[in-house]
């Protein structure tokens, strides 16, 4: 009888298997997708490019610059750099490259411009700038 038993035992243990329900199923799969997922955010936090600051003087832009005489206006310092495009435009990118707060400009300011118009007659660089305040 102790053969019978040892069968029985052994052919149950064979037939024996985890079952899962269908709730069971979906958990064990948000779990699988969940791992993945920190995986994937992982190696792209390691694989990322990253930003370095630096100081060296060879990576400096040199702007050029205009600087408003008196009476003179944004409007009508747009339109001397560049008579064939919209002044409106022109303003605007001058004053986002300024970060100005508004329209204003004083007698004697240096206002950066874009560098497309550094081969303007009114347009200084930044050295010219540097030797102009300098002296």
């Amino acid at each position: 009888m102790n053969d019978a038993n040892d069968a029985y035992a052994v052919e149950a243990r064979d037939t024996a298997r985890l079952r899962l329900t269908r709730r069971g199923r979906v958990v064990v799969g948000g779990l699988i997708a969940l791992v993945l997922a920190g995986l994937l955010v992982f190696a792209a936090t390691l694989l990322s490019p990253q930003a370095f600051a630096t100081d060296s003087a060879s990576n400096k832009q040199q702007f050029h610059y205009v600087v408003a005489q008196p009476g003179e206006s944004l409007w009508s310092l747009a339109s001397e750099l560049d008579p064939k495009v919209d002044p409106r435009d022109l303003i605007a990118e001058i004053v986002q490259l300024n970060q100005l707060r508004g329209s204003n400009v004083e007698a004697g300011q240096a206002l950066a411009v874009p560098l497309r118009y550094s081969d303007n007659k009114n347009v200084i660089s930044a050295n010219e700038l540097e030797a102009d305040s300098a002296a």
